[in-house]
């Protein structure tokens, strides 16, 4: 067992690069990655694992960077939205304009990459157009990330998109 006291330098695997950062024992995730190793696209949102605006993955599932803590996930590869630059996920929210003010829109779409990512593939997510996944399912996965100002709908574009259902 591995013990932590005081500031102490360990090296974490943030979007495929090494990097150096020194945490504390209590110390987020999200607070590494915003104000340590200023990937500022990892919202901090209510701090206790509600809204999903801090999601970022870990080897390559979803949690909450709130309330993970940082030297729990040393030597685990972590994906923030920066991380995500030309991902489909990424590239239909911006074609379907997959947000409103924008605060939440990497939580889900780091979730959303996610979802595509997992074993059953794009290939089973086609809900409505007879996939194995069907849309509640993908309605489970998206229930982590909370949106006050947008209908859902755009969102819910952003992910037929991805899924190759684009719908005109």
């Amino acid at each position: 067992m591995k013990v932590f006291r005081g500031l102490t330098e360990i090296v974490l695997q943030v979007n495929g690069e090494d990097r150096r950062v020194g945490v504390r024992p209590g110390e987020t995730l999200l607070h590494t990655v915003r104000d340590g190793l200023g990937l500022t696209g990892t919202k901090r949102g209510c701090e206790n694992g509600d809204c999903g605006a801090c999601t970022v993955q870990i080897e390559g599932v979803p949690v909450k960077s709130c309330y993970t803590l940082t030297v729990d996930v040393e030597g685990r590869a972590i994906t923030t939205i920066e991380g995500l630059q030309g991902s489909v996920a990424r590239e239909a929210f911006e074609q379907e304009e997959g947000f409103q003010c924008g605060y939440c829109t990497s939580g889900f779409i780091v979730n959303a990459d996610a979802f595509l990512r997992r074993p059953e593939g794009r290939a089973a997510t086609r809900g409505d157009r007879g996939g194995v996944g069907d849309l509640r399912e993908r309605h489970i996965w998206l229930q982590s990330n909370i949106c006050r100002c947008t209908g859902y709908e755009t969102i819910e574009r952003a992910l037929d998109r991805c899924e190759g259902g684009e719908k005109t």
